[in-house]
């Protein structure tokens, strides 16, 4: 009982302080290195498909691919092949990158 009252007394002078500042330091670094990243991809995805329009070669989140023939408020309407068309989502949807092609 006694070690446990002499254990108390030893606290770094500051502590409940210096807890305040650590955690607070904790939440900056937290939200600059996590959430300010993600907040910034977000808005460049959402800004790429507002950019989307008729014509445009897109690949869905499932894997597929084909040309953008109708644009609504929260879909597309994607052309896969002559003839066959599919409504889609628009946060499923990817703009399609031909440059790696282009180097192969």
């Amino acid at each position: 009982m006694l070690n446990f009252i002499l254990l108390q007394d030893q606290a770094p002078a500051g502590g409940g302080f210096s807890g305040l500042i650590m955690i607070g330091l904790l939440i900056v670094v937290f939200y600059f290195f996590m959430i300010r990243p993600q907040q910034k991809r977000a808005k460049k995805e959402r800004e790429m498909r507002e950019r989307l329009a008729r014509g445009a070669k897109v690949i869905t989140a499932g894997g597929i691919h084909g040309v953008i023939s109708e644009v609504a408020e929260d879909y597309f309407v994607i052309e896969v092949t002559k003839g066959v068309n599919i409504r889609v989502a628009k946060t499923s949807v990817y703009a399609k990158d031909d440059t790696e092609q282009e180097k192969k």
